[in-house]
C-alpha cells in the first residue's frame, strides 16, 4: 500500500520519536525490567495514546491505518513501549469508546486517551484464556451496586493500570450471554495487581494479576447492556488484532533492520548469495505482513466486516515475525545469543505476538469460520 502524504509525514513523526527517544532507552528497559512512566507520557504529549479516539473525547482523531503506524513504528526499536501503546488504545480506550455512554467517555476515556492515566484490560484469567466464553469471575447485583470476585491474568500494565475495562460473568449457567463488560479504577477498594510476572520477553512493560475481593463498584461502571459483555470485548479484539499484527510486524522490521547493519559491517557475509536470499526471503514476509495489516486497517477506518482479514494479518505477521528474528539471530552467529546486538530481544519480545489476543491456532479457528460462513 502506497501511504498518502499525511501518513508518511505522521509515519516520520513517529519515527523520529522512536529512533531517538525510546531506542536508547530500550536495551536498558528490557535488562531491568523496568517500565518507564517518562515516555509513557511523552507519548501521550504526542498524542499517539489516543490516535483513533476523537478529538471531542481527548484523542488525536487519526485513523485506524495511522495507529497501525505508530504501532510499528515505536515496536521496531522496543517491543515493550509498543506493547504499552497498544494495550492502552485497543485495549482499554476502544471498549469505552465502543460502548461506553457520553458520562462514561468524558469520565474514562479523556484522561486515557490524553495519557493522563494509564489504562489496562481485564480479560484472561487463570482458567479462561482462548475460551474466553469461560470466565469465571463474578459480578453480583446488590441494591444496585455490584460485588466483583475473581482473579484476572497475565494482564498488560495491569500493575499500573488506573482505569480497567473487565469483563465478569452475571450469570455462569449462561456461558457468553451472561457476560458483562465494566470499569473500574485503580484505588477501588478490594480491587488491586497482583504480582508482576518474570517474563521472557516484552520486559520492559509490566504484565500482573487483576485481584478482586468483594470489590463494589457502582451500576453506573457497567459498560453496555447487561449481558452484552462477551460481544463488546470480541470486537475490541477485531481491532486488537490489527494493533498486535503491527507490534508483531514492527519487531520483525526492527530484527531485520539490525540484520542489514550487520551483514553490511562483515564483507563476507554481504558476498553470501546464501544471506542474500535470505535477506530477500526476509524483506518479502515482512512487506506481505505490513500489506495484510494495513488493508485491516483501512477495512476497519471504512467500517467494513474485518475479522477474518484482521485475525488474517494478526497470524501471518506473528509467525513471519517468530521466523524473522529467529533468522536474525542466526545471522548473527555466537554474538546473535548475546545482548550486544538486539536480535535476542526482538527474539524474545516477538515470541508473545503468537499467543496475546488469540493463540495463532484461535486465529486459524476464526479464519476458517470466516472462510466456511461459520
Amino acid at each position: 500500500m502506497i501511504l498518502s502524504e499525511s501518513h508518511k509525514k505522521f509515519q516520520e513523526k513517529v519515527r523520529d520519536f522512536a529512533q531517538n527517544e525510546v531506542a536508547p532507552l530500550s536495551r536498558e528497559l528490557d535488562k531491568e525490567a523496568k517500565f518507564s512512566w517518562e515516555l509513557f507520557h511523552r507519548m501521550g504529549e504526542l498524542g499517539l495514546l489516543g490516535i483513533p479516539i476523537p478529538k471531542k473525547y481527548g484523542g488525536a482523531g487519526l485513523d485506524t491505518l495511522s495507529y497501525a503506524i505508530a504501532v510499528e513504528e515505536v515496536g521496531r526499536v522496543c517491543g515493550s513501549n509498543g506493547i504499552v501503546l497498544a494495550a492502552h488504545t485497543s485495549l482499554a480506550c476502544y471498549p469505552i469508546f465502543l460502548a461506553g455512554s457520553e458520562e462514561q467517555k468524558k469520565k474514562w476515556l479523556v484522561p486515557l486517551a490524553r495519557g493522563e492515566k494509564a489504562g489496562a484490560f481485564g480479560l484472561t484469567e487463570p482458567d479462561a484464556g482462548s475460551d474466553a466464553a469461560a470466565t469465571k469471575t463474578t459480578a453480583k447485583l446488590v441494591d444496585d451496586k455490584y460485588v466483583i470476585n475473581g482473579t484476572k491474568r497475565f494482564i498488560t500494565s495491569g500493575y499500573i493500570g488506573e482505569i480497567v475495562p473487565f469483563v465478569a460473568t452475571e450469570d455462569p449457567s449462561k456461558r457468553h450471554h451472561g457476560i458483562s463488560a465494566f470499569v473500574v479504577e485503580k484505588g477501588t477498594p478490594g480491587f488491586s495487581p497482583g504480582k508482576d510476572e518474570d517474563k521472557l520477553g516484552l520486559r520492559g512493560s509490566y504484565t500482573s494479576e487483576l485481584i478482586f475481593e468483594d470489590c463494589v463498584i457502582p451500576k453506573e461502571n457497567r459498560l453496555g447492556a447487561s449481558g452484552e459483555g462477551f460481544k463488546i470485548f470480541m470486537q475490541t479484539l477485531d481491532g486488537g488484532r490489527i494493533s498486535i499484527g503491527a507490534l508483531a510486524l514492527g519487531i520483525a522490521q526492527g530484527a531485520f533492520d539490525a540484520s542489514l547493519k550487520y551483514v553490511r559491517e562483515h564483507e563476507s557475509l554481504k558476498r553470501s548469495q546464501f544471506i542474500q536470499g535470505l535477506l530477500a526471503d526476509m524483506g518479502t514476509y515482512i512487506e506481505a505482513a505490513r500489506g495484510l495489516i494495513y488493508d485491516a486497517a483501512v477495512l476497519k477506518d471504512r467500517g467494513l466486516p474485518l475479522t477474518r482479514k484482521a485475525a488474517m494479518a494478526k497470524l501471518y505477521a506473528s509467525e513471519i515475525g517468530m521466523w524473522v528474528c529467529s533468522k536474525a539471530v542466526e545471522l548473527h552467529g555466537e554474538a546473535g545469543l548475546t545482548n550486544r546486538y538486539p536480535v535476542e530481544r526482538f527474539l524474545r519480545d516477538e515470541k508473545l505476538m503468537e499467543i496475546g489476543e488469540g493463540t495463532s491456532e484461535i486465529q486459524r479457528i476464526v479464519i476458517a469460520r470466516e472462510i466456511l460462513g461459520r
